[in-house]
């Protein structure tokens, strides 16, 4: 059975939406100068790719029609170069990955770009013109419920205080600081021309190396009046782009490609729309079986912080070592651009199996509506 791998990935910097140097690009000109910088940083023969595929939580406007055909154009790849887009909203782009594994898997190709791009600025959460479907908002509303309501539902049941989220997000700035710091998120990001006479953005622009929790203890609530959510425990609304390169395990031999990570696992799982956060849980119980895995042989864990409630009740039922849990800071830190955050956390998962020499890797979300997507890596 052909093996699939990750040979590549890159992203572009996060920043915040509206307010971030990103706010004046494109979505499409924006994971097109993505691509692109991952087809240089790997020098693949893109006469070989077989598929551009690409998420997107919110598919609309500038990054509208079937983008994934688009960015094949505008990042100057071959017309043999097919191109789809994927929406399983803050999943998109990790699940772009799992189609690609399974294609190869199947023979049904052997080299993909799997990538995901979300402009928070230009494409409104929720889209332009968002129609429920009237029978299904009645008899269900909690299938269109909000995040924000969702991370309180969890903070609820699992009594996760106001501090406790707090501390959790202190600390997620706190390591995205040092692993700027020292330089880690360099190799990574690729530097994206918003205009032609501008310099490169070639920066994080979420990070707050000065948050503390007294700071975040002065914050407004952000959704519910008796709640303990707050804009500092949440993700940021966030610009920014990522991809992958996946490709079988011998076509990485045949072309002189490096083979970061193999992929041995995947899975999706769904759970109520109410508590969507705790998604992870069931998806990461299905690739550690599947990969005959446990927790504890795990030596990287890539959890995306949607909301610190969140994030914690998910470890209320899996207990991950903090040591070992979003290394470099997560996405209350450094942003979560929806439909680009599972190929950040899928890509920085396997570089950091080679990093810290660990053998297995996890990367897991929680998605809106109620699922939970994984992928198990193991180092080659």
């Amino acid at each position: 059975m052909n093996k699939a791998i990750i040979a590549g990935y890159c992203r572009s910097p996060f920043t915040p939406a509206f307010k971030g140097q990103l706010a004046v690009t494109r979505p499409d000109d924006l994971i097109a100068q993505v691509v692109m910088g991952l087809v240089d940083k790997t020098a693949v023969n893109v006469a070989d790719i077989e598929d551009l595929i690409v998420g997107c939580a919110f598919p609309e406007g500038e990054q509208g029609l079937n983008l994934g055909r688009i960015v094949v154009h505008l990042a100057n790849l071959p017309h043999s170069v097919a191109g789809m887009t994927i929406n399983r909203f803050c999943g998109s782009s990790m699940q772009a990955i799992h189609i690609a594994a399974g294609a190869i898997e199947m023979n049904a190709g052997s080299l993909f770009i799997c990538a995901g791009v979300e402009s928070m600025t230009r494409i409104p959460m929720g889209g332009y013109n968002s129609l429920p479907n009237p029978v299904l908002y009645d008899r269900y509303p909690e299938a269109y419920i909000s995040m924000g309501e969702t991370a309180e539902n969890l903070a609820t049941e699992y009594q996760i205080a106001r501090e406790t989220q707090e501390q959790f997000a202190v600390e997620s700035h706190a390591k995205a600081t040092i692993a700027q710091q020292k330089g880690f998120f360099q190799d990574e990001i690729i530097p994206i021309t918003s205009t032609p006479r501008a310099m490169p953005i070639n920066q994080d622009g979420c990070i707050r190396p000065d948050t503390t929790e007294r700071i975040l203890s002065e914050l407004p609530l952000a959704f519910l009046e008796k709640g303990s959510v707050t804009a500092g425990t949440a993700s940021p609304l966030t610009d920014g782009a990522a991809a992958v390169l996946v490709c079988s395990e011998q076509y990485a031999d045949q072309n002189n490609l490096p083979k970061i990570a193999r992929i041995i696992s995947t899975g999706v799982s769904g759970c109520a729309p109410e508590i969507m956060g705790i998604g992870p849980v069931a998806a990461t119980e299905k690739v550690l079986q599947r990969a005959g895995l446990e927790l504890h042989d795990l030596g990287v864990v890539e959890l995306n912080e949607a909301f610190a409630a969140q994030s914690l009740a998910v470890l209320e039922h899996l207990s991950i070592p903090e040591n070992i849990l979003n290394m470099d800071g997560g996405a209350i830190a450094l942003g979560h651009p929806l439909g680009a955050s599972g190929a950040r956390i899928t890509g920085k998962a396997a570089s950091l199996l080679q990093r810290e020499n660990k053998r297995y890797a996890l990367a897991t979300q929680c998605i809106g509506g109620g699922q939970g997507i994984a992928t198990i890596l193991e180092a080659i």
